[in-house]
């Protein structure tokens, strides 16, 4: 597993020490406002060990976030491929951050080194981020990174039960917008 770095983040793989910080944010009803239920310690141990499949089957994934200076789990971001339920397909960039960490650039940060690894190393065309339509935390970091959204591509989550959840947002952004806004990198 290939691991990411930035100015303050460290993006790698998972560790037995990061499953309790992970279980707590999975029962913080602020970190869980906009993705429904609050987890149990069980449901968060079974996420982290699926993530960790996924990411070593497919080469890309979800990244434990830490934090440089002093070593911390803050979180998780990544890239996951996008549902066989959903009516859209693609890679999606997602982030979930400790609420302590909320309002800092992190998510900003870490996102945009997933996408340059997404075009970069995985040469995908697109990436796409959804979140539910009151997540508005979430869709600022989403036009932070450079992400548009068309309104034409707003859809209800079918894995989502009735509710104020169920509507969401669609952002997208193409490798070649990304190149234009930071620069193609090119190796000599």
């Amino acid at each position: 597993m290939r691991e990411l770095r930035t100015d303050r983040l460290l993006l790698r793989r998972w560790r037995e020490s990061d499953l309790g910080p992970w279980a707590a944010m999975n029962a913080d009803p602020e970190v869980r406002e906009h993705l429904g239920a609050l987890l149990t310690r069980e449901q968060s141990d079974a996420a982290v060990a699926l993530m960790q499949t996924e990411f070593d089957e497919r080469g890309f994934g979800w990244w434990a976030l830490e934090a440089r200076e002093t070593g911390e789990f803050i979180g998780r971001v990544g890239l996951d491929e996008v549902g066989e339920d959903m009516p859209f397909a693609g890679v999606d960039i997602g982030w979930r951050l400790m609420r302590s960490t909320w309002g800092h650039g992190y998510a900003t940060e870490a996102a945009l080194a997933c996408l340059a690894f997404g075009f970069e190393a995985l040469a995908l065309p697109e990436l796409v981020a959804l979140t539910t339509v009151h997540n508005l935390r979430s869709q600022a970091v989403m036009r932070r990174i450079g992400m548009t959204r068309d309104p034409a591509d707003d859809f209800e989550d079918p894995s989502v039960p009735e509710g104020s959840l169920r509507q969401c947002v669609l952002y997208r952004i193409l490798r070649d917008a990304h190149d234009l806004h930071h620069g193609a990198r090119h190796d000599p």
